[in-house]
């Protein structure tokens, strides 16, 4: 630890501590994040564990670099490149509005570095404002990836107590716990609509209960003919048969149709009333601005959510 010097504390959590400090010998400005190693505890905590492992591989633009990790018997600190906030704090600078070329140029680093996870086999699992940093370039970086895991074929069976209450889809609302990359597109679109709202939480629930409510008074409530075998999910429970809102209003209509495409069943099927395939373009707005439709309907034949993104990521949105 003699080479770096501490300047201040910037977090904390249950996790531990995250302290702004300088590197001695090159001067560099770097993030340490110092993890409990409580006495009676079996070792390195899993999560910690977990994030080393997964962010030694993921070297990528828009997610965050771990440069060292530092062990000893009573500490374990992993030294990360620092960003000057979080998404969150970012929102608590606005006064209610955003650019929409922020909000553009944000969504596309998003699905970026999401693409780039999914590439790898990485699932994320905890993507919510408070995860997503940016430095004083507005480059934005998915971070904090203590819940994230592996996977591949076949496919396993995972936990279904991971993401925020907030961004959680609805499937493992429902204690689903196979599930693959659709458990980080619905936190994306739910981040795109705070994104676009400057902000506003889009299902700010308080409970399970309330969370499925919430999305489900703005979206419909789904059917076993919309999305089949919802009653075999471990934790349904039967919901008021709600119709579309008119919720996502204050989005353009161009947006609001994007975010739609956003919330997608993961078997391929309709969840809302509404709402089509997620074969459906991503960022079906963007080319609606330009009027080059076309690119939309070449989307409609990319099946794979990966293939999708990558097909987005070759045009310059921003």
């Amino acid at each position: 630890m003699q080479k770096y010097e501490k300047l201040e504390k910037i977090g904390e959590g249950t996790y531990g501590t995250v302290f702004k400090a300088k590197n001695r010998e090159t001067h560099e400005i770097v993030a340490l994040k110092r993890v409990r190693l409580d006495d009676d505890d079996e070792g390195v905590p899993s999560s910690a564990l977990r994030e080393i492992c997964l962010l030694k591989e993921l070297k990528h633009k828009n997610i965050v670099r771990l440069y060292d990790v530092l062990h000893s018997d009573k500490k374990l600190t992993l030294v990360f490149e620092h960003c000057d906030q979080d998404l969150k704090k970012y929102f608590d600078s606005l006064n209610g509005e955003i650019d929409l070329d922020v909000v553009k140029s944000f969504l596309y680093q998003l699905l970026r570095g999401l693409a780039f996870c999914h590439s790898r086999n990485v699932l994320h699992r905890d993507l919510k404002p408070q995860n997503l940093l940016i430095n004083k370039n507005g480059e934005l970086k998915l971070a904090d990836f203590g819940l994230a895991r592996a996977f591949g074929i076949p496919v396993k069976c995972y936990s279904a107590e991971v993401v925020t209450l907030w961004y959680r889809p609805p499937d493992v609302l429902f204690g689903a716990k196979l599930y693959t990359t659709s458990i980080d597109m619905w936190s994306a679109g739910c981040i795109f609509a705070e994104l676009a709202n400057a902000g506003r939480p889009l299902f700010p629930g308080s409970d399970v209960d309330d969370q499925l409510k919430r999305i489900f008074k703005m979206l419909g409530t789904p059917t076993e003919e919309t999305w089949p075998d919802l009653t075999t999910l471990p934790d349904y429970k039967p919901f008021p048969q709600y119709h579309p809102t008119q919720g996502l209003a204050q989005l353009s209509e161009e947006r609001e149709v994007l975010l739609s495409h956003m919330f997608y069943n993961p078997n391929n099927k309709n969840i809302f009333n509404g709402v089509t395939s997620h074969r459906v373009c991503v960022c079906t707005f963007i080319y609606k601005k330009k009027n080059k439709r076309y690119l939309s309907k070449a989307l409609l034949n990319t099946r794979s959510q990966d293939a999708r993104i990558d097909f987005l990521l070759t045009i310059n949105v921003c």
